[in-house]
């Protein structure tokens, strides 16, 4: 059990008479990729906001390296060492590459936040996540130029995509190179678990295989993921083990080579021709 980072247990969570998730239970071990997939509407999502904090489940509890985080609000389970996406995106437009990444910091160091100045920063769950991560104005020069080393480290995972944008406006930016300033913030605190609600969403193929390529370099160097994912080739090259949900329920846990021949996942969601073209 020592291996064991993430510890999920029975968690639920009702909105009025609809169960969106259902005693969901599931363990991530240290170094491991796991992935949560199902149709639309099966509870990936609400899971992961459950984890994160973003929702407080009705029943159960979420441990991270053993220590109960349930009920913690983002902002502190981030500092505790869990960072994330978001399925809908959210740089923050009239920041910089470089001042989107910054934001990340917050789980390293307390700063006193100036966040509610910016014009058009609107997202309230994003303020909370991020309050004191973002300061304007005189730092110490030895603290600017380690967070400086910080968001370069981060910035040259994606190479020419990001790095020579830095001091360019996340507006600026194409949907692709938005969702991975997105990775990058969430990376740069160097995280115990990386939690990505579909990174490559809106992603075409060529856009698709990079980011399949730079997670697969985060895997070879062992950081753990927990992801939910559309892109059925994209989960099965990447992933240790898939969970997938219907109903808010895990109908099935395995490997990818268990999964893709699973009667009731190939019923429930991938299909038979999926199911032929990845077993034959």
């Amino acid at each position: 059990m020592s291996d064991i980072l993430l510890q999920v247990s029975g968690i639920t969570k009702r909105f009025g008479g609809l169960t969106v998730v259902d005693g969901v239970s599931f363990d991530v071990r240290s170094g491991e990729v796991v992935s949560i997939i199902g149709p639309n509407g099966s509870g990936k999502t609400s899971t992961l906001n459950i984890v994160s904090g973003v929702l407080s489940a009705d029943s159960g509890e979420v441990r991270l390296a053993g220590e109960r985080i349930s009920g913690r609000k983002p902002h502190q389970i981030a500092r505790h060492g869990l960072t994330r996406t978001f399925q809908n995106g959210r740089v923050i437009g009239n920041l910089t590459v470089r001042e989107n990444v910054l934001v990340g910091l917050d789980g390293l160091r307390k700063r006193e936040s100036r966040l509610r100045e910016i014009p058009g920063v609107r997202w309230a769950s994003l303020l909370a996540e991020t309050a004191g991560a973002l300061v304007e104005g005189p730092k110490r020069g030895k603290e600017a130029a380690e967070d400086d080393a910080l968001v370069t480290r981060q910035l040259e995972r994606f190479g020419e995509r990001l790095l020579p944008r830095r001091d360019q406006y996340a507006y600026t930016l194409s949907y692709a190179n938005r969702r991975r300033t997105e990775i990058a913030r969430a990376l740069v605190a160097d995280p115990q678990l990386l939690v990505l609600d579909e990174p490559t969403a809106g992603m075409n193929q060529t856009e698709t295989t990079e980011v399949l390529d730079q997670l697969l370099a985060l895997k070879e160097r062992g950081q753990t993921i927990l992801l939910v994912e559309h892109k059925l080739d994209l989960v099965m090259k990447l992933s240790d083990r898939i969970i997938v949900l219907d109903d808010g329920k895990i109908i099935a846990e395995g490997r990818p080579e268990e999964i893709s021949r699973d009667p009731k996942v190939i019923e429930a969601y991938l299909g038979t021709s999926f199911a032929k073209e990845h077993n034959a």
